[in-house]
């Protein structure tokens, strides 16, 4: 069970880091990680919000503490890659759907960057597939009733 929590906990680090790191940072570091490239639909491959400094942020975070907690600092470096990609590839699909950088899409928006991680997790042998797709659901859910109280509490940008 603890495992299970650590997870969240990182899940939670790799999505929240980026949005402290952006307030304390402001615009230092804040080069995009699409360098402002549009798809060949004439979109924008992933949006000015996906920052180096997000995925920097949220990587070293997870890592940091994946390594407090017993894990590793490597395991919590490709988790928080992981879900950091899961990121980017929800955006390059909003992208191609026609919506807006920061556009809410639920599940889509936590899924992939939640589920990418997770199968690390399973992979090296630390949960089973029932906990994972807790973890995954869980994690879905809370950050769509955390995000909105963030927002109110002016600590996000976006009420999503």
């Amino acid at each position: 069970m603890l495992i299970s929590l650590q997870l969240f906990l990182m899940l939670v680090l790799a999505n929240g880091a980026p949005v402290v790191a952006a307030k304390i940072l402001r615009q230092r570091w804040s080069a995009p990680v699409d360098a402002g490239l549009n798809w060949i639909d004439g979109r924008r491959l992933l949006g000015k919000s996906k920052t180096w400094r997000g995925i920097v942020s949220g990587a070293l975070s997870c890592a940091l503490f994946s390594l407090a907690t017993g894990q590793g600092f490597l395991f919590g470096l490709l988790f928080g890659l992981l879900a950091l990609a899961g990121d980017l590839f929800s955006s390059f699909i909003k992208r191609r759907l026609g919506l807006a950088s920061s556009e809410r899409m639920p599940w889509l928006d936590q899924v992939p960057e939640a589920a990418m991680p997770v199968l690390l997790a399973m992979d090296w042998g630390l949960i089973e597939a029932w906990v994972a797709l807790f973890i995954v659901v869980f994690f879905t859910l809370s950050n769509m009733w955390i995000s909105p109280l963030l927002y109110r509490l002016g600590i996000r940008r976006h009420p999503h």
